[in-house]
């Protein structure tokens, strides 16, 4: 082979592995006339991804709140008195609990702190309720002798108005009242049943109550051993939490009622307002409600002293209500409820005002302990002081209540 045909040859090698080099990357690239092919989800920027994950979440947690709002208000006649049994249990366990550590026998204690609880309630009603009947024959006639006041008032002030513009007031106030005849009507043939529930919520209040003192652990240590075993010491430690808290709101509770009132039926007594005891009683119950109560019974108060007293009277038995609110409302609540509670006042209206409108003055009452007890449940198991605690043991079924159960080897490990 001569020198040119050497060069020759290995020109076109050269070329043959150009060529495929070439056809090599060229097939290696995508046509430019095709698009690209683009994953939907990687397109979706990541704080939109973070939001929809949020927003199911949300949503479930929403649907599960809806579901259990749900079913508490259309079991509400054994559900508000289950609730009210736990709050006069976190007032009488320790009472209970006092009286066994000096050596009274447990049922024996038991039935002292129920007869004092029945006692004091029912002192409070008789009280209370003898009182108004007594005075309601002379509440009537002055009430009749204020509106006659306040009608010669109205004709001969300054507002210069007329009689006939006064009786076409009272006889559209009469027709709006003949118009709700039917709703009347009907909540007066509702009476029977309503007492019936009553009766029966009160029963079940007080069964509560009593099988709560009898053997509240063992109730306890039941409802525990109903979740996963790795969940018992968060649920176990978040419930005693939130049971203590309790206990301090129901005691701060009775303390800040009783204070309310001493101040205003010693106001109403110094004054010369009449049904003062009455009016201390009403103020005491109506202290468990929140905002709401003090704003009725106090208004109670001042017509009262209006009807009696007249204005100057009505203007100071004013004065005192606000005062005695007022000191409620910024000393015991942030000195002393505040400690017991921990909710913030502006947690405490919106709790209140939404129990309010989901279940009325029963909402309105258990609002607060309720937040209270939730929040400090959930602060305690994000927390996680609970992961360094042991589960509790197993439930040792002593009551004859729970040997009714059949029992099956390793229950509650």
């Amino acid at each position: 082979m001569t020198v040119t045909e050497a060069k020759g040859t290995s020109r076109a090698r050269r070329m043959r592995v150009r060529r495929s080099s070439t056809s090599e990357r060229a097939a290696e690239q995508p046509p430019r006339d095709a698009e690209p092919v683009r994953d939907a989800a990687a397109s979706v920027p990541y704080s939109m991804r973070v939001a929809a994950a949020w927003s199911w979440r949300l949503l479930l947690v929403g649907g599960v709140l809806a579901v259990v709002i749900f079913l508490i208000i259309q079991l509400r006649l054994v559900i508000i008195p289950v609730l009210v049994a736990i709050l006069i249990s976190a007032l009488l366990v320790p009472f209970s609990a006092f009286l066994q550590r000096h050596r009274w026998p447990k049922g024996l204690a038991v039935a002292a702190a129920m007869v004092a609880t029945l006692a004091f309630v029912g002192g409070l009603f008789t009280l209370g309720i003898s009182q108004i009947v007594r005075g309601s024959a002379d509440l009537a006639e002055q009430s009749v002798i204020a509106w006659e006041e306040f009608r010669a008032w109205l004709l001969e002030g300054p507002l210069h108005v007329t009689p006939e513009q006064i009786d076409q007031v009272v006889q559209q106030v009469t027709e709006a009242a003949q118009q709700q005849s039917g709703v009347l009507v009907s909540g007066a043939l509702s009476v029977g049943s309503s007492i019936g529930h009553f009766l029966a919520g009160l029963l079940l209040a007080l069964f509560a109550t009593l099988f709560i003192l009898i053997d509240g652990r063992g109730i306890w240590a039941w409802i525990v051993g109903i979740f996963p075993r790795r969940a018992r010491a968060a649920i176990d430690g978040a419930g005693r939490s939130g049971w203590a808290t309790l206990e301090n709101f129901v005691r701060v509770q009775i303390f800040v009622a009783a204070i309310d009132a001493v101040g205003i039926g010693l106001g109403a007594l110094l004054l010369g307002v009449p049904l003062a005891i009455p009016i201390a009683v009403l103020v005491f119950l109506g202290s468990f409600i929140p905002i709401v109560g003090a704003v009725v019974t106090g208004a109670l108060a001042v017509f009262v002293a209006l009807v009696y007293n007249g204005w100057g009277i009505a203007l100071a038995m004013l004065g005192v209500v606000l005062l005695v609110q007022q000191v409620e409302g910024h000393v015991l609540q942030p000195l002393i409820m505040g400690t017991a509670v921990k909710v913030h006042p502006l947690g405490v209206v919106v709790a209140v005002a939404t129990g309010s409108l989901l279940a009325g003055i029963p909402g309105a009452l258990f609002a607060v302990p309720v937040a209270a007890v939730a929040n400090v449940m959930i602060m305690y198991i994000s927390g996680g002081a609970w992961k360094q605690a042991e589960p509790p043991p197993p439930a040792e079924i002593r009551s004859p209540l729970w040997r009714t159960v059949p029992q099956r080897p390793g229950y509650g490990r």
